[in-house]
C-alpha cells in the first residue's frame, strides 16, 4: 500500500466528506432556503419552481464534488441532457444516483420512499416539488391520485419522470427485480421510455459507507443505452414486455 493510500487517503475521505456536508447543509439552510420561501410565496407554479431550485442546488453540489475530489471525472453526453417528455429508467448503485439525475434535468419528478414524506421540512419540500410516494397509503393517497392524473400533461409539457425500478441500490452491480410502477405510468401516459445506465457512482460513495472514497481515479458515466417509443396506433406493449426490453438493454450494456 502506498504512503498516499495508507496515510493521506483516510484523512482526505474524512475532510472532503465533511466539506461536502457543510456545503449541503449550510447552502441549503442559509442560501437556497430563501429561494424556496420566495417560490412558495410568489411563484405561479410552485411545483416547477421547487423542481428548478432543487436542480440548481444539486448542480452546485456536484460542481463542488468535481472540484474537491482528486481523480474524479464525469462523462455525460449531450444526448442525456437533452431528454424531455420521457419516463427515464435507470440502474441504481449509490445514494448519489437520484440527486445526480436531479442535477441534470431542470423539470423533473421522481418516486421517493414513503418514509421521507414523513420527515419535517424535507417531506414538505418533496410534496411541493411534486415528487411521488412509492406507494399510496394513508394521507398520501389523495396526493398520489392528484399527481398521477396530471402526469400525462406534465410529461407532454417537457417534464421528465425518472425512476429506479429496482427500488434499492445494487450491492454487486447486478440488476435486481424490477417494480412495475414506472412502466405502468409510461404505458398509461403513452410516453417514451429512455433507458440510462449509470457507472461508478458506488466507487465514489459506496453503499453502507458514510465517507466519500477519494484519491482514487474514477470516471462516473451516464449513458443513454436505449429508447422505447410509444405505439400510438397499435395495441402497444404489455408492462411485462416493456420490463423485459429495458432489462435486456441494461444487462447487455453492463457486460461491456
Amino acid at each position: 500500500m502506498t504512503v498516499c493510500r495508507r496515510y493521506i487517503k483516510p484523512v482526505s475521505d474524512v475532510v472532503l466528506t465533511l466539506l461536502l456536508w457543510v456545503y449541503f447543509i449550510f447552502s441549503y439552510l442559509g442560501f437556497f432556503s430563501l429561494f424556496y420561501i420566495g417560490a412558495f410565496l410568489f411563484s405561479r407554479n410552485r411545483e416547477i419552481s421547487f423542481q428548478r431550485i432543487n436542480h440548481f442546488f444539486y448542480r452546485g453540489y456536484f460542481f463542488c464534488v468535481r472540484a474537491l475530489v482528486p481523480g474524479l471525472e464525469f462523462r455525460i453526453p449531450e444526448e442525456v441532457f437533452s431528454i424531455r417528455s420521457s419516463v427515464i429508467v435507470c440502474n441504481h448503485l449509490s445514494y448519489l444516483d437520484p440527486i445526480l439525475l436531479i442535477s441534470l434535468f431542470e423539470k423533473h419528478k421522481t418516486i421517493v420512499k414513503n418514509i421521507f414524506f414523513k420527515l419535517p421540512v424535507f417531506g414538505w419540500l418533496l410534496k411541493m416539488a411534486g415528487y411521488l410516494p412509492a406507494s399510496a397509503s394513508g394521507e398520501l393517497i389523495t396526493f398520489m391520485v392528484k399527481h398521477m392524473e396530471n402526469m400525462q400533461e406534465y410529461l407532454s409539457a417537457g417534464g421528465n419522470l425518472f425512476v429506479f425500478p429496482e427500488g434499492t441500490r445494487s450491492r454487486d452491480g447486478r440488476l435486481g427485480r424490477f417494480n412495475e410502477g414506472a412502466f405502468k405510468i409510461a404505458k398509461r401516459c403513452n410516453a417514451p421510455i429512455k433507458v440510462l445506465l449509470i457507472r461508478n457512482t458506488e466507487r465514489l460513495f459506496p453503499p453502507d459507507r458514510f465517507f466519500f472514497n477519494t484519491c482514487v481515479k474514477n470516471t462516473i458515466e451516464i449513458e443513454l443505452v436505449g429508447s422505447i417509443d410509444p405505439d400510438h396506433h397499435g395495441r402497444g406493449r404489455s408492462v411485462s414486455e416493456l420490463i423485459g426490453q429495458v432489462r435486456s438493454l441494461l444487462e447487455d450494456n453492463l457486460k461491456r
